[in-house]
């Protein structure tokens, strides 16, 4: 576990984990208020992500975590890319598609550690697929969080490459996102919700007015996001605004659930395998030492 943390924000990071965060927390209340679901295993009393019996823990019961090298589901069990068929092997025991690439699932070396930053390195390789090295970084900044995501191709080929995170938001009281985009993903209706049809946004998902969220059961991509997007508290008097250098964002609104997931991406689900291919619809071709880089930003700051 390690701890970044000035007079107004507290995060909690794993780098065996994924690299994730564990917490997320605005300081500048009587109280801290998560601005992240905070992680759903057991926490220590020093703030860390624990289980029983000293059990891994599941990256989903994290607050966030990053997504490289490609986001979500890939369908047929991989992808042809330059005549060559790469297979994924499935990583996920309840789905049927190789899922948010690997980082999330790998430990992570620290770098570097400070009380306003930390920097955490992988390489990771997969048997005939991806061979790569990831950077991430996290930084405190006053009221802002920032992230900073870089995956470079160190394997024997050219393959296309994505980024993303993968945050968890408490979903008390009358939430509220502001998100606007052009288009968004229509998905099959099958569990597994691979996308089939891209149209314009329906009035009912139109965040660009700050909406209340739907009751549940939205699981879709949305392209055309300029991003940036707001999330509003209103009865914890919180607002979150978020900035990325990406175009498309995941919004998953379980039902019955106190969270929900705003991812901001690169490209959407199943992009290696949609027509035009994965660099038409997002993703990033690298060559054998070619990098990739992505930035997000969180700032936290009290209405009124």
């Amino acid at each position: 576990m390690l701890e970044l943390a000035n007079d107004r924000l507290r995060v909690i990071l794993l780098p065996e984990t994924g690299g994730g965060i564990a917490r997320f927390d605005w300081l500048g209340s009587v109280e801290a208020i998560a601005v992240m679901r905070p992680c759903r295993s057991a926490l220590a009393r020093d703030g860390s992500c624990e289980t029983a019996a000293n059990e891994p823990i599941d990256p989903n019961h994290l607050a966030c975590y990053p997504l490289v090298p490609w986001s979500n589901r890939i369908t047929t069990g991989g992808f042809t890319h330059d005549g060559t068929r790469i297979d994924l092997p499935l990583n996920r025991a309840d789905d049927a598609y190789p899922i948010h690439g690997t980082g999330w699932q790998r430990a992570w070396t620290v770098e570097r550690h400070a009380p306003d930053e930390a920097v955490f390195t992988l390489h990771d390789a997969t048997e005939g697929a991806y061979d790569y090295r990831a950077r991430l970084a996290y930084y405190l900044e006053a009221n802002t969080l920032r992230v900073e995501l870089a995956v470079t191709n160190t394997g024997d080929v050219a393959l296309p490459f994505g980024l993303g995170l993968h945050p968890f938001f408490p979903r008390h009281g009358s939430v509220r996102l502001h998100a606007p985009a052009r288009t968004v993903w229509r998905n099959d209706d099958r569990d597994s919700l691979i996308p089939v049809a891209c149209q314009a946004v329906p009035p009912a998902w139109d965040f660009s007015f700050a909406p209340i969220l739907p009751r549940g059961g939205l699981n879709n991509g949305f392209q055309g996001w300029k991003g940036a997007a707001r999330i509003r508290w209103p009865l914890q008097g919180l607002r979150l605004n978020i900035t990325a250098d990406v175009d498309s964002y995941i919004l998953y609104v379980p039902e019955g659930e106190t969270f929900f997931c705003f991812e901001p991406v690169d490209h959407p689900v199943n992009a290696v395998n949609l027509p035009g291919g994965p660099a038409a619809n997002g993703m990033t071709v690298l060559a054998p030492g070619q990098a990739l880089a992505r930035s997000f930003a969180f700032r936290v700051s009290e209405e009124g």
